[in-house]
């Protein structure tokens, strides 16, 4: 028995038809129930991964301890730094500080420089004065030693002392006293400075 061509041409494509139902059906919109997928942890392993996550959260309350106690060591620390709404009020109080100081120990503080304001870390700017007064030397360790006890945290950046009246025993002094304020009063650099 001879096919036509006809005939075979019918066959080839019978046979690639039913290929490509076949391939449909079981390839790619093969089977859509959920198959049953075998565990791949053991036993002994989940239970050394149980026996790893009691131990984490068995330390967590001494942990949460520990950062409380950094959290209000941090807050005591910063009760120092100079609260103000801007730079140029910051640095007024540093020199009502030291005016008031000054006062107590007998000094009269004159003048006033304000610099710019700099940065102190990433969280933090440094807001500074400079004053020029005339005293004795004890004055001066006096008005040093009480600047000390402010609750601020303030620091001497600079100090120069020249004798200006050996009879006395008077010096004139040239202090920068500076102080720590909040990163945000830290004017910005702007241009190639800030590379």
């Amino acid at each position: 028995m001879t096919l036509s061509t006809r005939d075979q041409r019918a066959l080839i494509l019978l046979g690639a038809c039913l290929l490509l139902l076949l391939v449909l059906r079981f390839g790619i919109y093969g089977d859509k129930e959920p198959s049953v997928v075998a565990a791949t942890h053991s036993i002994p392993l989940a239970e050394k991964r149980l026996a790893r996550l009691r131990q984490t959260v068995a330390t967590l309350p001494g942990k949460q301890t520990v950062l409380k106690q950094v959290n209000d060591e941090a807050a005591a620390r910063e009760k120092g730094i100079i609260q103000a709404p801007t730079a140029q009020q910051a640095q007024a109080h540093l020199l009502e500080t030291i005016r008031r100081v000054g006062k107590n120990e007998g000094i009269d503080v004159r003048g006033g420089e304000f610099p710019n304001l700099q940065p102190l870390g990433k969280d933090y700017g440094e807001a500074a004065v400079v004053v020029t007064f005339d005293c004795r030397i004890e004055q001066l360790v006096n008005f040093l030693a009480a600047l000390t006890a402010e609750p601020e945290l303030l620091a001497t950046n600079e100090i120069r002392v020249i004798s200006t009246n050996q009879k006395e025993k008077k010096v004139g002094v040239r202090l920068t006293l500076a102080g720590v304020v909040p990163r945000k009063l830290v004017p910005e650099k702007k241009g190639l400075a800030s590379f």
